[in-house]
């Protein structure tokens, strides 16, 4: 763990000195980028020099400890002092190990979730419904801002696919566990005879991306217009607002219908499909960097099964760590927290012994 916290220093030391130089200072992006990481290192080096300076009290006072020739009350008090000494240090050694844990650099933004009916017909355009609902009153638990890019409902209720933003402190970095497929077990309203049935939603949260994080030549895009459509394909409106973006070199397409200005609705649709097209990146460099590598709470992929919500048994059972909830109607509510920090503690843990081994 010291050889980590030496070369974090002197990293912290070497980003001090290139932000100073006045070459990177006129490349303002480049700039503002090695100042964002510098001033995340301050905090673990701030604790570094405080874990340092018990450290040195407490090779004292034991070096008095074991000198022979030291005076009985001196060591009497040393004996005393070392205690509290050794608490501190290590107290400051599990916040060290904690801190040393490599942050997420997308915890803090603001995050697009898509929500999409899978396999299940109607049933599962319905679950997909639910599923917006827990994460809406989830967010508003928050106190974070939830506001719909694009929805296509089901003719029986439910939507075949949502697609939202959610605005909040460190919005990322709860619902980023989320991702994946969701599954149901229940009789449906439509069922008379009583036989459960087994349903499947996917969902996917993309961290909203910065244009510097991601330069798109507008070239590469092509925009379609078209007329905003209700339930069951009524128009809703008489002009082209709705907007299609597809970005030509990989394929990702992104639409919003959701306002009637068609400048606002290409806004958002391109938030949407920057969002995409970063996302398709990262998931083909991690895929080649750790093929066969998966974290205690899975790889995120969306295909991967992570939850069952079974309503006869009144239980959510999420598979990454076999844990299970019996409070359904409360976690549709979106009191999914409990949930969540059983994930990223999991996740903690399992980052904390890589850092250990």
């Amino acid at each position: 763990m010291l050889d980590k916290l030496d070369s974090v220093k002197q990293k912290y030391e070497d980003l001090g000195q290139i932000i100073s130089d006045p070459e990177v200072v006129n490349d303002q992006n480049r700039w503002r980028k090695l100042v964002k990481e510098h001033a995340s290192l301050e905090p673990i080096i701030t604790k570094y020099k405080e874990y340092n300076a018990v450290k040195e009290d407490y090779d004292e006072v034991k070096e008095i400890i074991q000198d022979r020739s030291a005076d009985e009350e001196l060591k009497e008090m040393a004996k005393n002092e070392i205690k509290e000494l050794e608490e501190q240090k290590e107290a400051l050694e599990e916040e060290l190990k904690m801190m040393l844990i490599p942050k997420d650099p997308n915890d803090e933004k603001n995050v697009i979730v898509e929500v999409r009916a899978g396999a299940g017909g109607d049933e599962a355009a319905i679950f997909a419904g639910d599923l917006f609902r827990m994460y809406s009153r989830f967010c508003e638990r928050q106190g974070w801002k939830v506001e719909i890019l694009n929805l296509s409902e089901s003719e029986t209720g439910g939507y075949k696919e949502v697609v939202f933003m959610v605005k909040g402190h460190e919005a990322y970095s709860l619902m980023k566990y989320e991702s994946g497929g969701h599954r149901v077990q229940r009789v449906p309203e439509t069922e008379s005879s009583g036989r459960i049935h087994t349903s499947a939603a996917t969902v996917a949260v993309l961290p909203e991306v910065d244009d510097v994080e991601l330069e798109i030549d507008p070239n590469d895009l092509r925009v379609d217009v078209f007329r905003a459509s209700g339930h069951g394909g009524q128009s809703v409106n008489t002009t082209d607002s709705a907007v299609r973006i597809t970005h030509i070199p990989t394929g990702v397409v992104a639409s919003c219908q959701d306002e009637k200005s068609q400048l606002k609705n290409k806004d958002k649709a391109l938030k949407v499909l920057k969002a995409r097209v970063l996302d398709q990146i990262v998931q083909k460099q991690e895929s080649e960097i750790a093929a066969d590598r998966k974290s205690q709470i899975g790889s995120g992929d969306r295909s991967d099964r992570i939850r069952t919500y079974n309503y006869p048994q009144g239980r959510i059972t999420d598979h990454r760590i076999n844990k299970t909830i019996y409070k359904l109607d409360a976690f549709m509510d979106g009191d999914i927290y409990e949930m969540i920090d059983a994930l990223r503690t999991s996740e903690q843990a399992e980052k904390l012994k890589e850092i250990q081994d």
